[in-house]
């Protein structure tokens, strides 16, 4: 990936970025703020961001309270900041007050092929070893094997068993399709603790990868009694050639600096966006390039192979207890195929890509595509931020 010549920056407003129904919302942001050295907790109320710090020194702290919601609308809160100015500051300015990503304690782990379609792309990527050359001719010979046969499979079912059935038969089964339809999901630390980027960041595509897109996803943010607490968007960038080369180099396909963007803002679960809301999402993709390439694509929930609180009992439960809550990226029906250079090569990303991850309900995220290594490097963790919330008199 080389640097493009005009590196193109998203504009960015409150309207651009905030749910449609704003003024109905529970909406918890994280602002860096350079003179206190560190983040607040924020509300957003009218288009303003009100510090809540006090009241509750980290998000997770927040999500603890079972009136989390009230708080968020009503409590008397500090300091307050304008969305609007906040979202002029160039990513990477630490000097200046911006977004962060809406979660700070929390685990960030993401469940992978829980959607059919996705599922069979996850196979090509794995047949054709990595290598964009290969996954026409591959994609077409899992077309006829396959067609149709996984469509409406419920994991797990004596249906999902035949399915495999033939699959074997055929010489096609692989470990993504045991995930993908066997009765157990994938589920995967896609970052360490307060590492993910917000809104109008820099997302980072390892230099090294030829063949790599955005994953949009519904992430739900679950407290420590794994109860779902509140929804956001997120992009598990993901690094096809890597991850097909073999799954066990899904850490290095998934986890590096600035490789998972999370945001807008957490929406708190009310009487006017529930789960059954999140279950019905359709999250849009646009992605803009700096030569004016364009491409769009969607991802809906409404096609989800497994339910998401299925999800949240195979990540948290007795065999495994999230102390600070944790961050669930459900999965992407998104596994684009449409060549954007040479034929039969695929979509790879470029330098200066915008990326816009968008829904009515939750806003949009939005991040412009740089290298791993050229990304700010992550220095604030759980040390720094104890340290300067106790400065502060927090904790």
């Amino acid at each position: 990936m080389e640097p493009a010549a005009a590196r193109p920056r998203p504009v960015l407003t409150a309207a651009s970025v905030l749910p449609e129904d704003a003024d109905q919302a529970a909406l918890v942001a994280r602002v860096h703020v350079p003179e206190w050295g560190g983040p607040c907790v924020a509300a957003v109320r009218n288009g303003q961001l009100v510090d809540l710090t006090s009241l509750a020194p980290t998000v997770s702290d927040l999500l603890e309270r079972d009136d989390a919601a009230t708080v968020v609308r009503e409590a008397e809160g500090g300091r307050t900041w304008s969305l609007d100015e906040l979202l002029q500051a160039p990513a990477g300015r630490q000097d200046l007050p911006h977004l962060l990503a809406p979660v700070d304690l929390q685990a960030i782990k993401a469940a992978g092929v829980t959607f059919a379609r996705s599922l069979l792309e996850r196979v090509i990527e794995e047949r054709a070893g990595g290598d964009p050359a290969q996954a026409a001719r591959v994609r077409e010979r899992v077309g006829q094997v396959v067609g149709g046969a996984l469509d409406g499979i419920r994991p797990g079912s004596p249906e999902a068993g035949k399915a495999r059935e033939l699959l074997v038969s055929e010489g096609l089964w692989s470990q993504y399709l045991e995930v993908g339809i066997g009765p157990d999901p994938e589920v995967f630390t896609k970052a360490p603790v307060l590492s993910a980027v917000g809104t109008g960041a820099d997302v980072g595509v390892l230099s090294a990868s030829v063949w790599n897109n955005p994953e949009p996803e519904a992430v739900l943010v679950v407290d420590s009694r794994g109860r779902v607490r509140g929804a956001t968007l997120g992009n598990d960038v993901n690094l096809r050639d890597i991850e097909g080369r073999s799954a066990l180099l899904l850490s290095q396909a998934k986890d590096n600096n600035a490789s998972c963007a999370i945001g807008p803002f957490v929406r708190l679960l009310d009487d006017g966006f529930g789960l059954d809301t999140v279950r019905g999402l359709d999250i849009d993709l646009r992605i803009d390039g700096a030569d004016g390439y364009v491409l769009h694509g969607s991802s809906s929930m409404r096609e989800i192979s497994r339910d998401v609180l299925d999800l949240v009992a195979a990540t948290h439960g007795s065999h495994h207890q999230y102390p600070d809550g944790f961050a669930l990226f459900t999965g992407t029906l998104f596994a684009p195929t449409e060549d954007r250079h040479e034929p039969g090569a695929g979509f790879t990303h470029e330098y200066g890509d915008i990326v816009r991850i968008s829904t009515p309900s939750l806003g949009a995220l939005v991040n412009t595509v740089i290298t791993s290594e050229q990304a700010t490097p992550w220095t604030f963790g759980v040390r720094a931020l104890m340290r300067n919330l106790a400065r502060r008199g927090l904790l």
